[in-house]
């Protein structure tokens, strides 16, 4: 018995200590440091901080039956003691602007007024659109918004490739691929309307099979995106792809998107190996041919694949150093299917940017999220969901437990 009691006892305690999220110690340049504002909160996915330094937070399943919570620091200490919950739905988009706090579910998008003091009438939301498809498969409806009252909303495909069968090995794509008339990309609907739906938006851009991560850069008024690539390349099609190059393409891509922007989903993919857009197996692809991609929309910049960037932000604070000024921040959720080759991503990188293009390559900003083990499953946290204070501080949601860090810089 007590040989029974001294094992349980050893594996209670390494089960503690692999979820002790306490000895994940996050990396950053020399300079930055950070403070951890909330923890457990759950599956938080977007964010969006308020000129008075509230903290909102969209939660991809509800805590306490509530999919929005606002987290404030009354008391100065860096540690969120004032929380608030609200809503009863689930979902990813969060944004403010304009005294408004925008949020949405996975087929809906909603907007409450925030009044001087900051505080949110948290019992009349306006809906703004509604009726958006939502079949599981990249059901996320993230947000961004411009500076002439219109609201951009990522419709992803509920497919990989758009497949006659989806993700079967064999299967054909289809030739027009019929879902991309209601997802596959950004549709605009204006902030000032409700109850909107398909007919009275505008498919600003197309052929983007999951967008994820998105923002307004205001330095060149334009919407800037962020792709989740397909899978499948080397499982479908070994005698293109070895496993290698399966786990290495196609791109993560990051597009400067304008109204009619067609980025060529699903009819092609970016080949890291061949740096090239190329035209997609199912749609008779060889690695060679570009065939109807050479007409689509070029991405601006490309990273490693199956990385998952699930956040886009463009750095305006002054806090920072000018480096960062205008830049790009991405938050990379990280792979599962990169074998064998190790996993990748569980980071936030930066892009230097001038007048909207990129000026070098990205660098690793922020690691070791995920601890000991670069896995979906065993992975400490998962960096999610990207905002920027009144301060200019920089926030980092991550969806695994829920915990929020807020990153600063002291000269």
């Amino acid at each position: 018995m007590k040989l029974i009691f001294s094992v349980l006892f050893i594996l209670q305690s390494v089960i503690m200590l692999a979820n002790d999220t306490s000895k994940v110690k996050i990396t950053l340049p020399t300079g930055f440091k950070y403070t951890v504002l909330a923890d457990n909160l759950g599956r938080a996915r977007h964010i969006a901080v308020n000129t008075n330094g509230d903290v909102y937070v969209k939660l991809e399943r509800l805590k306490d039956g509530k999919g929005i919570y606002r987290l404030r620091d009354a008391n100065g200490d860096g540690v969120a003691d004032d929380i608030l919950g609200f809503s009863g739905y689930i979902g990813t988009g969060m944004a403010i602007k304009d005294g408004y706090l925008y949020a949405s579910s996975n087929s809906a998008v909603y907007r409450y007024k925030m009044d001087t003091k900051g505080t949110v009438d948290t019992a009349s939301a306006e809906v703004l659109v509604n009726g958006l498809i939502d079949k599981r498969q990249h059901a996320s409806k993230s947000l961004a918004l411009d500076n002439a009252g219109n609201i951009y909303v990522n419709i992803g495909a509920p497919t990989n490739i758009c497949q006659e069968e989806d993700r079967k090995k064999g299967s054909p794509g289809r030739n027009p691929c019929p879902v991309l008339d209601s997802a596959g990309g950004i549709w605009m609907f204006r902030t000032d309307k409700q109850n909107q739906s398909y007919g009275n938006g505008v498919r600003y851009a197309t052929g983007l099979r999951n967008v994820v991560g998105l923002d307004w850069n205001n330095q060149v008024n334009d919407l800037y995106v962020m792709q989740h690539g397909r899978d499948m390349l080397f499982q479908f099609y070994p005698e293109l792809f070895s496993q290698k190059d399966g786990a290495e393409s196609p791109a993560e891509e990051m597009f400067r998107v304008k109204k009619g922007s067609d980025c060529g989903w699903p009819y092609c993919y970016y080949d890291v190996q061949k740096k090239q857009k190329l035209l997609n197996p199912e749609y008779g692809g060889d690695r060679i041919k570009a065939g109807v991609c050479e007409g689509k929309e070029k991405s601006i910049m490309q990273f490693p694949a199956h990385m998952a960037p699930n956040a886009l932000l463009f750095y305006t604070g002054t806090q920072f150093p000018e480096k960062y000024r205008n830049g790009a921040f991405i938050a990379f959720h990280g792979s599962w299917n990169r074998s064998p080759e190790p996993q990748e991503g569980y980071y936030v990188v930066f892009v230097p940017m001038k007048n909207g293009i990129p000026t070098g390559d990205w660098e690793v900003f922020a690691n070791n999220f995920a601890g000991d083990s670069k896995e979906p499953g065993k992975a400490m946290f998962r960096p999610t969901g990207l905002a920027q204070g009144p301060d200019g501080s920089l926030y980092v949601s991550d969806d695994q437990k829920g915990r929020i860090w807020k990153i600063s810089y002291k000269k």
